[in-house]
């Protein structure tokens, strides 16, 4: 049992931020208590044989929590970024208190990868444990309205990308806290960063890959084509016997002013653009791969930074 035992900086660092740890510990914990409770109504609902037409409050409540527990993931990465970087290393410089620890015959490299590799332990190990508690959920909520495989939050939450986000968070928390030796000025900074790598990357992860695209015949009163298979929709719209894609639909007389229609050029047929499903797995591999390699430049930064101002 002793060579399990944590020691040296690892050890003071797990004890100075044990109230952190066990905080972390109690939201996975609740986390898992009120989706396993919903989840638990509304199997009884469904056996009741009335689901979906009445008794629908425990499923309703259930994708309430889902939608709220997606939310606190995709801040997850957020939160730790700012805790690495403000608690964790800008308050060490900014109180001087690192310096009692370099005296101990630790070495500055010792010191910050000691707290950075706790810090990612367990940071990695609460995302785990919550996309399995959303897991245990999203097997019932799955597909419906607003839990779309694409949709934010669930394309987060259901995949390994958090993960990437949170090791990312960590190396820029890392860089950051060194830099700026104020808690809170860092604490924003880092936020910001991560925040800005999640939209950039939310933006443009649809990107990555081709779309699909199926065509189908076009006339006035033809029904527009359907995503198939559960697809991502992208686009829509008509095509003219030039083989260019034309802006807009049929008209009708009950079109309101200003509709975009369809230009004065025949048109041969409609075309849909979509990501299939497919298309998640290899989507969630890029961008990981994006971000783990943004990381490890990043956390390559913050110790070259490191060996720079204490050699």
């Amino acid at each position: 049992m002793s060579t399990l035992a944590l020691k040296g900086p690892s050890w003071v660092t797990v004890r100075q931020y044990r109230r952190t740890l066990w905080f972390t510990g109690a939201a996975v914990a609740a986390s898992l208590a009120v989706v396993g409770a919903l989840r638990i109504w509304d199997d009884r609902d469904r056996a009741s044989g009335s689901f979906p037409y009445e008794h629908r409050l425990g499923y309703d409540m259930l994708r309430g929590a889902l939608e709220q527990l997606s939310y606190g993931m995709i801040a997850l990465p957020l939160l730790v970024g700012a805790f690495v970087a403000g608690p964790l290393v800008a308050r060490e410089f900014e109180s001087g208190t690192y310096k009692l620890a370099l005296t101990q015959s630790i070495s500055p490299t010792a010191w910050l990868r000691s707290k950075l590799t706790t810090a990612t332990v367990v940071a990695v190990g609460a995302t785990l444990a919550l996309i399995a508690v959303y897991q245990l959920g999203w097997t019932r909520v799955s597909d419906s309205w607003g839990f779309h495989w694409s949709d934010r939050g669930p394309y987060e939450a259901t995949g390994i990308v958090l993960l990437a986000y949170v090791l990312f968070a960590v190396a820029v928390g890392a860089l950051v806290g060194q830099l700026i030796h104020r808690t809170v000025v860092a604490m924003a900074v880092t936020g910001g960063i991560v925040g800005l790598a999640l939209l950039t990357l939310g933006a443009f992860r649809w990107d990555f890959l081709a779309v699909e695209t199926i065509t189908g015949p076009a006339k006035e009163n033809t029904s527009l084509l359907d995503t198939p298979d559960n697809g991502m929709f992208v686009d829509q719209g008509l095509i003219g016997v030039s083989g260019d894609r034309l802006p807009g639909w049929f008209c009708t007389p009950d079109s309101p002013p200003g509709a975009a229609c369809r230009p004065d050029e025949r048109v041969t047929a409609q075309y849909l653009d979509y990501h299939p499903g497919s298309h998640f797995w290899p989507t969630q591999l890029i961008e990981s791969g994006i971000l783990l390699a943004l990381a490890a430049l990043t956390a390559y930064a913050a110790f070259r930074v490191l060996r720079a101002r204490h050699p």
